[in-house]
């Protein structure tokens, strides 16, 4: 039930790959809406999942940072 161009805040407990958010923010445009950023709880700092959403133009914030080793 997303509107067009409605902005959408995605949050999630745990960045490590980026997949799964990756995806989220697919559905979201696929929706017609616009993702405003993620807020993750957990980022998994020497994984690639941060830098590949900020590679592609996502606004990303997390409340903590772990290695993911």
């Amino acid at each position: 039930s997303i509107q067009s161009k409605e902005k959408i805040l995605i949050i999630d407990d745990l960045i490590a790959t980026g997949g799964t958010a990756e995806a989220a923010a697919k559905l979201v445009e696929i929706s017609g809406g616009k993702v405003a950023g993620f807020i993750f709880v957990i980022n998994l700092f020497d994984l690639p999942g941060e830098k590949l959403l900020k590679s592609k133009g996502y606004l990303t914030e997390s409340l903590i940072e772990f290695p993911g080793h």
